[in-house]
């Protein structure tokens, strides 16, 4: 079926099963069986190009997006595919950076419409994004794709495809309803990523972490590449713009790079990204690619500035992880000498009072609390009742339009506002302060 228009396209895109916005868990035994026969009905285009593989808790986003940023640099033609978006769904699948165009996403899921009336397989909503991004990366005949994993790695729609790299890049409490309920079991599954003939990278210092990873390794047969042992981050500073990174890597010594992303972790996952990006090309990626890349990148959504009096940062920490990376980040990296306020929302099946205790003791006045945009939405009455359990000023608005209204209205230029607690709301807070219109059905 040929869709006529990009809303038609979407509208079923959308109908689909989508464990993004409705929490899942793993009731049935899982399988990879639809996605790779779906695939096999399109001569298996994953086959078709050499492929990284990222996955973690936190940070995988980001390291797919630098070490795309990386190769492209290099003059490599470069697939990446990421997730979630924050204003379309086409910001998933991009070429060089670009997201895809409409008459692109309307020829690919056309093209996929047709191989499900064929087959009869119904994938969900993520494994046909998957398989759409596969596809067109092999359309488009690219050098290397840089893929994110969705959730986990071993069960997760990604891993069809034979990586030449895998990266680990940490690995912490998140989805235990799917993959686990302590470290060693998440771990586990993650490495599930790891490929026999390729290069496997660890980027945590967890021991248990750490250790998984390297019996995976050995029973592939693998190389393993872990922080501290095969490259090391020796500096990680606060600079103007961003943070000031010295690293090793197995192939060179790079001095005072900077990135123009702010937080500690980010000064990780750059130094993760170049790795990543070298163990690739078997090769130094050299000082000219890495410092005009990463002095230049931008991360929409994470720890990012979009307004300036008063200072608005947005963040999307969906977990306590990423609240105390955060945290560590906003202690530094955005002083003011006015009030701090905070619009908070968040998605359920997190502990709430996990996420809010470190924001709270980080001194914010007030919290503005909201419910995103997602069926998954926590309730702005309880999101409020765990801050005021947690010792903060909490006040419920109706929606994030009015949270953020309030905020800038009783803002001064010296204020500073902090959007957090979910990419859904970020989306939304970008949406309003930078007139970004959103092109998700409503």
């Amino acid at each position: 079926m040929q869709f006529e228009s990009y809303v038609e396209a979407l509208t079923w895109l959308e109908s689909l099963v989508d464990f993004e916005r409705v929490a899942p868990n793993r009731q049935e035994l899982p399988t990879l069986a639809p996605i790779f026969d779906t695939l096999a009905m399109l001569a298996d285009p994953q086959n078709d190009y050499p492929t990284i593989h990222i996955t973690g808790t936190n940070g995988k986003g980001t390291t797919t997006t630098l070490t795309s940023a990386l190769l492209g640099a290099t003059g490599l033609r470069v697939g990446t595919f990421t997730s979630p978006d924050l204003h379309a769904v086409n910001e998933r699948i991009a070429l060089n950076g670009e997201a895809i165009d409409d008459d692109t996403f309307i020829g690919l899921f056309s093209r996929l419409n047709d191989v499900e009336s064929v087959t009869g397989i119904q994938l969900t909503r993520f494994e046909l994004l998957t398989v759409a991004a596969l596809l067109h990366f092999s359309d488009e005949g690219v050098d290397v794709a840089v893929i994110e994993v969705g959730m986990g790695g071993t069960w997760d729609s990604t891993n069809v495809i034979s990586s030449d790299v895998a990266v680990l890049t940490n690995v912490d409490l998140d989805h235990t309803a799917v993959l686990g309920t302590t470290i060693s079991a998440i771990a586990s599954d993650k490495v599930g990523i790891f490929r026999q003939e390729g290069i496997s990278i660890v980027a945590t210092t967890n021991a248990i972490v750490v250790e998984i990873a390297k019996k995976k390794a050995a029973q592939l047969g693998s190389t393993l590449w872990a922080i501290e042992s095969e490259f090391s981050l020796e500096r990680n500073e606060l600079a103007l713009g961003g943070r000031a990174i010295t690293l090793k890597t197995p192939y060179e010594h790079y001095e005072e790079v900077l990135v123009s992303l702010h937080g500690i972790h980010q000064g990780v996952n750059a130094a993760t990204a170049i790795v990543c990006a070298e163990a690739f090309l078997g090769r130094a990626l050299g000082e000219e690619v890495i410092r005009e890349t990463l002095r230049s990148v931008r991360m929409p959504g994470r720890m990012e500035l979009i307004s300036r009096k008063p200072m608005i940062v947005v963040d999307g920490a969906h977990n306590p992880a990423g609240v105390r990376a955060l945290v560590a980040t906003l202690d530094g990296a955005f002083h003011v000498e006015g009030t701090r306020r905070c619009i908070l929302g968040m998605l359920t099946g997190r502990e709430i009072i996990d996420m809010v205790t470190p924001l709270v003791e980080l001194g914010f006045t007030e919290f503005h609390c909201c419910a995103p945009h997602s069926p998954r939405a926590a309730s702005a009455h309880d999101v409020a009742q765990a801050v005021r359990d947690a010792g903060g000023v909490a006040i419920e608005h109706p929606s994030v339009a009015a949270a953020l209204a309030y905020a800038r209205e009783h803002s001064t230029d010296e204020d500073l506002i902090v959007a957090a607690g979910s990419l859904y709301l970020v989306a939304e807070v970008r949406a309003e302060v930078m007139h970004v219109a959103s092109r998700h059905l409503s």
